[in-house]
C-alpha cells in the first residue's frame, strides 16, 4: 500500500495508485478565494497534481466563465495544455449591472455522469452547495474528496467529504503571487 505524505490507514484518507480519479475545478470559486484572502492567483497545475496524487486520471474539468472582452483566452489555453478540459459559460450581465456566472449545476451533472467510470471524484471548490453531491457520491460507493482554501470552505462540506485538502497548508505550492503584491 502506498500512502500519500499526509495520510495514514487509520484516518481513512488513503489514496491508492490504482484508483481512477476525476477532477472538477470550480475556477470562479478558487479564483475569488485566492484573490480575496491571499491577493494571489491559483497554481492550477499544482492543484491538479495534488488532486491526482499518483492515481489514474480519467478526466479533469475546469468550469470557466468567458467575458465579452475575451481577456481570459490565454488562461483557458493554459488549462488545456495541462490536460484539463474546459467547460465555458458566458458571463450573464443583467440590467442594473448585476453579473452572474454560476456553474454549480453543470459541475454536479458532470460529476454524477462521470462517477459511473471512476473510483474517486475530487471537487476543487469550497462551495457548500456541493454537500449534496458529496453525499450522493459516497452513497453510491465513490470517494468524494474536496480541495480548497480552508478559510473560504464550508465547514459542513469539509465534514461530509471523505477527505479535505486545505490548499492554504502549502501556499508556496498552490498560490502564485500577483505582480506588485507582497
Amino acid at each position: 500500500m502506498v500512502l500519500d505524505k499526509n495520510q495514514t490507514p487509520e484516518d481513512g484518507n488513503v489514496r491508492y495508485p490504482a484508483q481512477r480519479v476525476a477532477v472538477f475545478i470550480d475556477v470562479q470559486n478558487m479564483y475569488h478565494s485566492a484573490r480575496s484572502i491571499y491577493n494571489a492567483r491559483v497554481n492550477f497545475k499544482e492543484v491538479l497534481n495534488e488532486a491526482i496524487a499518483g492515481r489514474n486520471l480519467i478526466r479533469a474539468f475546469a468550469y470557466v466563465v468567458r467575458t465579452k472582452t475575451g481577456e481570459e483566452k490565454s488562461f483557458f489555453e493554459a488549462l488545456q495544455k495541462q490536460g484539463i478540459e474546459i467547460r465555458v459559460r458566458d458571463l450573464q450581465e443583467f440590467y442594473g449591472g448585476a453579473k452572474k456566472a454560476d456553474w454549480d449545476v453543470g459541475i454536479v451533472i458532470d460529476a454524477i455522469r462521470t462517477s459511473e467510470i471512476v473510483d474517486a471524484l475530487v471537487i476543487v471548490s469550497g462551495d457548500g452547495d456541493f454537500i449534496p453531491l458529496c453525499e450522493h457520491l459516497k452513497s453510491h460507493g465513490r470517494r468524494a474528496e474536496v480541495m480548497a482554501f480552508g478559510k473560504s470552505t464550508s465547514s459542513r462540506l469539509r465534514e461530509v467529504a471523505d477527505q479535505f485538502i486545505d490548499l492554504a497548508q502549502d501556499p508556496h505550492r498552490f498560490l502564485i503571487s500577483i505582480k506588485g503584491s507582497k
